[in-house]
């Protein structure tokens, strides 16, 4: 790879203030650990180089404490648009749920949601969000709708906490609620009479938050746009679509980047070089997946939370994630911010001028090719407010050393300081990181770790406790950025290679 650069010095200082005054807040928010985070073991030969400290307050909430979609977002729904039939392999079990889950769609799109009211005047209040699930009865053979009513949105309820609290509004079916409160992530399971039932859809309808503040509850009810949208099932999953998945993200990030080579953007970290050149596909793919998976899932099934959100890719497409919106009101499946025309996504569509980027903050956000371009814009914005003993290491190795980038994308310019204070800490080098490598029998570690080159061996080292969210993110992605190099590598049935159960 190209070598030297120049230092962040040599940049005019205008530019620098501005980069590192929008870059020191996150511009991407992810998943949150669980309440008390679960240190995994690794096999290590060695003890860790450097002690822990006391953890911080938990500032990070679950991926299941969702935020409410955008009504412009719904509005924008193709309820038409299937997924291309070159995801489904004729007389497979995909092609099978594919089918299913097309059947539930049409069903649906007559169901009328159930809205009901209490009190009388102005007084008149909404008494919950209704929804409507689409199931399938393998023993009869026969389809049925379920009508859900949650409470009254905006709905505060935290994983491992109280239970959601909801209404059967179906008379004979029983719903157990499985996880997540909004239109990305909610989800039931159901039963008749011991029948379990396959969910296979599931009508939600997206309110307009501004009139939810107002409280004014009718007119809530009344421009509400209901979206037949299928969050992650058991049911739909299948490893046919987690590897057309992966496939479909290599395919999407490498359309962004030779988007960006032939409108020739210019670097801002590396003066000189197109930014085509110095943000890999495979660290965009990585953030299309870690983005959306929960520290918590991933603590718990490893590569098979991966999975699970690749499942989604393959099934979905582009529509995958794009409803998906966190409590700190991060949107789309990059999980961009705008702060009212004035975040981070706002910031990237100016100062990136040539990617020719949708300045529409919800229609940008929520399409995936897009937001992949928006991405490598603000990953580069990112690597020019860092100190020039990254960048140039960067550059020489920019998968190992994304995690950088990778942690500012998380939570801004800070946490890139730390993490390079806890590597100063711990005696590593830039130039000693290294993909994860193969364990060593003896000893223990605890993970999120880095992998320390030594003579011909690497070895994995825990990260001194800064900011537990992004210690797992920086976990996250070294799992599985490697796995991107080539589309057509297997499914990630695999676990990392930093953590054993």
């Amino acid at each position: 790879m190209i070598g030297a650069m120049n230092t962040l010095a040599t940049r005019p200082a205008a530019l620098t203030l501005l980069v590192l005054a929008f870059l020191s807040f996150p511009g991407c928010t992810t998943t949150g650990g669980a309440p008390e985070e679960i240190e995994p073991t690794v096999i290590e030969t060695a003890p860790a180089a450097a002690p822990e400290e006391p953890a911080p307050v938990a500032e990070e909430t679950s991926k299941q404490e969702e935020g409410e979609v955008p009504l412009d977002v719904a509005k924008s729904e193709q309820p038409e648009k299937a997924a291309p039939p070159e995801v489904v392999v004729q007389g497979s079990r995909t092609e099978a749920i594919h089918n299913r889950v097309a059947e539930a769609q049409k069903l649906l799109r007559d169901v009328e949601l159930q809205y009901v009211f209490t009190g009388k005047g102005k007084k008149q209040v909404l008494r919950g969000r209704p929804v409507a699930f689409a199931l399938w009865s393998e023993a009869k053979q026969e389809w049925s709708i379920a009508h859900i009513e949650l409470p009254r949105p905006p709905i505060k309820w935290k994983p491992g906490g109280r239970p959601l609290a909801f209404r059967t509004l179906t008379p004979g079916i029983e719903a157990q609620h499985v996880k997540g409160t909004g239109a990305e992530r909610l989800m039931f399971a159901f039963s008749r009479n011991g029948d379990q039932l396959k969910v296979y859809g599931r009508k939600f309808p997206v309110f307009d938050n501004t009139l939810i503040k107002r409280k004014q509850w009718s007119a809530v009810a009344e421009t509400a746009k209901p979206i037949v949208y299928l969050p992650f099932t058991e049911d739909t999953f299948d490893p046919g679509f987690v590897s057309s998945g992966k496939k479909f993200l290599v395919a999407t990030a490498g359309k962004a980047i030779e988007q960006l080579r032939l409108a020739q953007v210019p670097s801002a970290a590396f003066p000189g070089e197109l930014l085509a050149d110095v943000i890999p596909p495979q660290v965009i793919t990585t953030l299309a997946v870690i983005e959306q998976t929960d520290d918590a899932d991933y603590v718990e099934k490893q590569a098979g939370a991966f999975d699970e959100v690749l499942s989604q890719y393959g099934l979905k497409r582009e529509e995958a994630y794009r409803y998906s919106v966190s409590s700190a009101k991060a949107l789309g499946p990059m999980q961009f911010t705008n702060r009212k025309g004035k975040g981070t996504y706002a910031f990237v569509v100016r100062r990136c001028s040539g990617a020719k980027l949708d300045p529409n903050f919800e229609r940008g956000a929520t399409n995936l090719l897009n937001s992949m371009k928006a991405a490598v814009c603000l990953l580069d914005f990112e690597l020019a407010a860092m100190r020039s003993d990254i960048r140039l290491a960067y550059r020489t190795n920019p998968e190992v050393l994304g995690i950088f980038p990778v942690a500012a994308y998380n939570g801004g310019a800070r946490n890139v300081t730390k993490l390079y204070r806890v590597l100063t800490r711990m005696k590593v080098n830039l130039d000693e990181l290294s993909r994860p490598g193969v364990l060593a029998a003896g000893g223990s570690v605890t993970c999120p770790c880095v992998w320390k080159v030594e003579g011909t061996s690497t070895r994995p080292l825990s990260i001194p406790r800064y900011n537990n969210e992004n210690r797992w993110y920086i976990e996250k992605y070294q799992s599985i950025v490697s796995l991107f190099g080539n589309a057509g590598d297997s499914a990630l049935t695999q676990p990392t290679a930093g953590i054993s159960e």
